[in-house]
């Protein structure tokens, strides 16, 4: 479980530290910085998956990315993340390049100033130090326990968990890795009238649904043969009370399909409302017959009739049995329901002459 997270000049946070529980829920206004955390959350499991460079850039750079506060003072040079789970703790130091002796377009590229794993529960001391890197050094602690120097040429612009070649020499720091890259992430479906997920696919299973959603359907029909179907059944029970939902195939292309009690025909996905989807894309998410350790969900209830929320909260609820929960929100209803079945740990936010502070 993430104990801990700490974001220092990263948007519009300058300096935060959040205790984490098993729930976690986010709540503020627009515009307080909720994406933020979210986002620099995602930026730890990017560097997990060697991807820091691209989701800087589809942030607009890391001149954007960089504190965008206040500077009257001072001036940030980096952007410090770190994570403390029961296993270990994570840090990674991100800035501009140093000045190059030639010339150069990339002045303003994404690049690792430092890079640091501990394991957990002795206070970053040296002796528990697993990684260290400083720009294109680094030392990492293999598997007969020695400190070893990383031989092989570092890319300033990736962690080094992308450039791992050998995880066999390094198994903790592979370790720590396969941990960051399993935490999965849902923040908007793409429900449009075109959308993949609307039309029949090649299935496959898929004990995983999609960022995206685009395999909803097998991923369905891999709960349905494997996962529990019976919690899908009764929380789908729930939110669409007079409603069947089952896929059919069609020469291996899988399509969902919905039956409903006064109708004479099932209706496709194409025919479904944004609402009915976003919530079977949650449920295949969260009832995922292969759990992460750590979900995060933006807004889940965006679309959803406030009928449904009783649903939702149960769907989050069970998802948390499995894995740790981070939900930001703008539903008071959604909190007060899922407090009624566990305790979770809310925070509220607030905008500060634009720095993200706690309220």
């Amino acid at each position: 479980m993430i104990n801990r997270i700490s974001i220092q000049n990263y948007r519009s946070i300058r300096d935060l530290e959040l205790e984490l529980d098993g729930i976690n829920i986010i709540f503020g206004p627009n515009g307080c910085g909720k994406s933020n955390i979210y986002k620099a959350l995602h930026l730890l499991s990017a560097s997990a998956n060697g991807q820091v460079s691209p989701a800087i850039s589809e942030e607009g750079g890391l001149e954007n990315a960089m504190w965008s506060g206040s500077r009257t003072h001072w001036t940030p040079h980096r952007i410090a993340i770190a994570c403390d789970t029961d296993e270990f703790e994570y840090e990674m130091q991100l800035g501009f390049p140093d000045r190059l002796p030639y010339p150069t377009q990339f002045q303003l590229d994404t690049v690792f100033k430092e890079e640091n794993i501990w394991l957990s529960g002795f206070e970053r001391r040296a002796s528990a130090r697993i990684l260290q890197r400083k720009n294109q050094a680094a030392f990492l602690i293999d598997v007969n326990g020695e400190k070893q120097t990383f031989t092989e040429s570092i890319y300033e612009n990736e962690s080094i968990f992308g450039q791992l070649g050998e995880p066999h020499r390094f198994p903790e720091v592979s370790q720590v890795r396969e941990r960051m890259r399993s935490w999965r992430f849902y923040h908007d479906f793409d429900l449009s009238r075109h959308s993949v997920l609307r039309k029949p696919a090649i299935g496959y299973r898929s004990p995983v649904l999609a960022s995206d959603g685009h395999n909803l359907a097998a991923a369905f029909q891999t709960i349905v043969e494997i996962g529990a179907v019976e919690v899908l059944d009764e929380i789908l029970g729930k939110a669409f009370p007079d409603c069947r939902f089952y896929v059919e195939n069609q020469r291996s292309h899988f399509e969902l399909m919905m039956e409903r009690e006064g109708l004479k025909r099932a209706l496709h996905a194409y025919e479904m409302s944004e609402g009915t989807l976003r919530f079977l894309c949650l449920s295949v998410a969260l009832l995922s017959p292969r759990p992460p350790h750590f979900i995060a969900l933006n807004e889940p209830e965006n679309s959803l009739h406030p009928e449904m929320l009783p649903a939702l909260a149960s769907l989050i609820v069970e998802a948390a049995r499995y894995s740790q929960i981070w939900l930001t929100s703008h539903s008071p209803r959604l909190a007060e329901l899922i407090g009624s079945a566990q305790n979770f740990r809310l925070y509220q936010l607030a905008n500060q002459q634009g720095e993200t502070v706690l309220a």
